[in-house]
């Protein structure tokens, strides 16, 4: 005879976690499934530095001075710092309602439009929230099953809706949101003072080398340089040149405190003029609020565990004693009388038995079987263990050996 024994795995949040994101590291590391442009994010800022440490550096900190490449080095360690913090991070991903609280908000819903005629668009679902003195609509997400908070949009990428979402960027691989905006800010800050120092220096090491071995000479020497001024920049380099635009764009959007998605949509600026509630209308203070103000932490807990319970048989050879019976005999239990009526099959306890007891907690531990409900009423059982109905009787026993005679009424 075999029991069903129930096992919990233990399972990360992250695992079961909803949408279009990929997990490493056991869930410390968050990314959007399209990998492909950061992979060329990458390649492009560590192949334009390698030719330049190759080549220019060497030749500049000895004309020059030695801090030329020491610079270059911090700056390109803080712009990979940045741009691994921004892609690997938790943009501030919203979790989805649970079924109860989806539930309960449909419920909501229902309350407060009432019934909808059969053939008519229902009303949109919108909440007004109140912010400095302006009505901020506050969307209802299909997806999520959740009313957004102010300024949280769903991404169509990730799957997600992002808290204070700016856009999503391919080139970081991931969204940009409440928390990691800062991150990806100073990483096109970063990247854009690079980008110039090394086009900067990369004019000054031909100039030099020009003066004395000739322009043509110094473009065949050195590789690195070969679609330098005036032809150009670094071949790799070319499509990080629009990066100083775009960090021009990103500080203007810092200054008002505002994201791009609003830019975008026009949020503040459309037919209505309304002001935008969340500026402070001094710009150090939206830069201080944006850039050094408190990073919230993870909502998702992506590393939370989760407990899974699995069943599966095994012997209970160990809680009985040893067996007494013939080989090839049927089996028979060692506590039916003769004449007894069958037990059923069903007072074994089954899986569905175990795994409803553990989930409403109604094990109790020590007791030999649990308490089990049968569709067939049971026969109450005498003190001795035997059913009433068959149990002999001093006054039953006369009674069996008479003759059968006429009933007197």
């Amino acid at each position: 005879m075999s029991v069903m024994v129930v096992r919990k795995k233990a399972m990360r949040k992250w695992e079961k976690l909803p949408g279009r994101n990929t997990f490493c590291c056991d869930g410390r590391i968050m990314m959007a499934r399209q990998k492909g442009i950061f992979y060329l994010t990458l390649f492009l800022i560590l192949g334009t530095c390698a030719l330049f440490f190759a080549f220019e550096c060497r030749y500049l900190a000895v004309q020059l001075s030695p801090a030329i490449p020491v610079f270059a080095i911090v700056l390109f360690l803080f712009a990979m710092a940045m741009l691994l913090r921004t892609s690997f991070s938790d943009p501030g991903v919203i979790p989805r309602a649970l079924p109860d609280e989806a539930a309960f908000i449909e419920m909501e819903i229902e309350a407060t439009n009432g019934t909808v005629p059969q053939g008519q668009r229902p009303p949109p679902r919108i909440k007004n929230f109140q912010i400095n003195n302006q009505i901020v609509k506050l969307k209802y997400c299909y997806t999520c099953k959740i009313f957004r908070p102010p300024r949280a949009s769903h991404c169509s990428i990730c799957d997600n809706c992002v808290e204070r979402f700016d856009h999503h960027c391919p080139w970081v691989g991931n969204c940009v949101g409440k928390r990691n905006y800062r991150y990806f800010y100073l990483f096109i800050l970063s990247l854009s003072l690079l980008t110039i120092y090394i086009f900067t220096f990369n004019i000054v090491y031909v100039a030099l080398k020009s003066l004395k071995i000739g322009f043509l000479n110094t473009l065949k020497e050195t590789p690195g340089t070969y679609l330098s001024p005036p032809h150009g920049a670094y071949l790799p380099f070319r499509p990080l040149c629009p990066v100083v635009g775009l960090t021009g764009f990103h500080t203007f959007l810092v200054a008002l405190n505002q994201t791009t998605n609003e830019d975008i949509k026009g949020a503040w600026t459309g037919k209505n003029r309304v002001q935008n509630p969340y500026s402070h209308g001094n710009i150090v203070k939206n830069c201080c609020e944006v850039l050094c103000g408190p990073l919230p932490p993870s909502v998702l807990d992506r590393r939370g565990i989760l407990q899974q319970e699995e069943s599966g048989a095994q012997g209970d050879s160990s809680t009985r004693g040893p067996s007494t019976q013939e080989p090839g005999a049927p089996e028979k239990s060692s506590t039916q009388e003769p004449g007894a009526p069958e037990k059923s099959s069903t007072q074994e306890p089954g899986a569905t038995q175990v795994l409803g007891a553990l989930a409403v907690g109604s094990t109790r531990e020590g007791s030999s079987s649990p308490t089990r409900q049968s569709a067939v009423p049971m026969l109450p059982l005498s003190p001795t263990g035997m059913p009433e109905e068959t149990q002999p009787s001093a006054v039953e026993l006369p009674a069996q050996t008479r003759d059968d005679g006429p009933t007197e009424h």
